[in-house]
């Protein structure tokens, strides 16, 4: 019988793998409309993002642990100071638009551990949910300009990714547990700010 310390390793090689598999179908699209980041003129880490899993949030926490102290400590003390900027914004009825703390010099301190939203913003995509109802995302505003001049678009569909996703997440916490846990619901800042999930 598997401990969970093994339990744990695996279902984290394995979303490593789902992580690989959802860069390249957003690299797929990407290339066949032709859309790049390159001297974009703004910058998707400043997205108002919410995460929903404990998987990935022990897994950006995986690579968080894996930082020199001097670097875990700046990140955090650049989340709380989102987490405290984003709180006024939105009691200000706003929206916020802030760097996320793991940005460095735009480049993400922690790509390798970046979360599934972070990976699969940009392309024009869909998904599909359980009841059969489709919703469908236009992607960033480079691609919107792009899909206005091609007929048919090619559109990524996240739905088999998200079922990977639903099935690691089962795996990790366990699908009976998981009922009884509160739900995820938090941005990339608060997942630092609050540490570790504790399950």
């Amino acid at each position: 019988m598997k401990t969970h310390k093994e339990n744990r390793s695996a279902v984290f090689r394995k979303l490593a793998a789902l992580y690989q598999d959802m860069e390249d179908a957003y690299s797929h699209v990407a290339r066949n409309m032709g859309l790049s980041c390159k001297n974009c003129e703004d910058n998707c880490c400043t997205s108002y993002f919410m995460h929903h899993t404990y998987v990935e949030w022990a897994y950006l926490w995986k690579g968080m642990n894996t930082l020199p102290q001097a670097d875990r400590d700046m990140f955090l003390d650049k989340a709380r100071a989102y987490v405290a900027r984003a709180n006024l914004d939105l009691a200000a009825g706003k929206r916020p638009h802030i760097m996320c703390p793991l940005n460095q010099d735009g480049l993400c301190g922690l790509y390798s551990h970046r979360l599934m939203i972070c990976r699969m913003h940009g392309v024009p995509n869909s998904i599909t949910t359980p009841n059969g109802t489709t919703r469908s995302f236009p992607g960033c505003f480079k691609s919107q300009e792009r899909i206005r001049t091609m007929a048919s678009p090619p559109i990524l569909d996240r739905t088999p990714l998200y079922i990977r996703l639903v099935q690691l997440e089962q795996g990790f916490v366990g699908a009976k547990r998981l009922r009884t846990l509160p739900r995820v619901n938090m941005t990339l800042a608060e997942m630092l700010v609050q540490g570790p999930p504790k399950m």
